[in-house]
């Protein structure tokens, strides 16, 4: 798994204006990127399975990046040469899943809906309608469930307990089996 930054950051309208602010090209620093990533991803053992996780920042519970996927999809999805790509949708802040239609047959998407940051435990509910709805710009087979990140970014982790936790992971399992993602 490659935990990548750059990507959530570019797709944060504040970080496309500091970028511009400096003179570059916030479409180009993308395309520039997707082939870095790729010499990286050129590099990996014969049969191994990668994937990237967009990270939106984790530390103690705060973040560090707005904005939808929208900006980046289609170089990322179209020009990275990964099949697997986690996204952070935990909150408004991650935008709709339109996106979604963008990628390619071959490669899933992990939809990173039960949130680190916070000890409130989702609903059932409203997880399956979140997944129904991604579904609707990609197809349910290609799609996965999982946290948005991991529970613990640093030494000092993010709220919640042990306990709250288990029972997140309890709940990504018992809605996935019974969605089918």
């Amino acid at each position: 798994q490659i935990d990548d930054v750059t990507f959530a950051l570019l797709c944060d309208p504040r970080g496309q204006d500091a970028l511009r602010a400096r003179g570059d090209d916030p479409h180009q620093i993308i395309e520039t990127y997707a082939d870095v990533l790729n010499r990286i991803a050129a590099g990996a053992p014969e049969g191994m399975t990668l994937a990237m996780h967009m990270c939106r920042g984790n530390n103690r519970g705060k973040w560090m990046a707005s904005g939808g996927y929208e900006y980046i999809s289609e170089v990322l999805f179209r020009n990275v040469n990964i099949d697997n790509f986690f996204m952070e949708y935990d909150s408004e802040r991650a935008g709709d899943f339109r996106p979604l239609r963008h990628l390619p047959a071959h490669k899933k998407v992990v939809l990173g809906l039960v949130s680190t940051k916070t000890p409130v435990l989702e609903t059932p509910d409203d997880l399956k309608r979140r997944i129904h709805d991604a579904a609707g710009h990609a197809s349910l087979d290609q799609l996965c469930l999982s946290p948005q990140c991991g529970f613990a970014s640093n030494f000092m982790g993010n709220p919640g307990t042990v306990d709250g936790e288990q029972r997140k992971l309890a709940l990504i399992v018992e809605t996935a089996r019974e969605v089918g993602a």
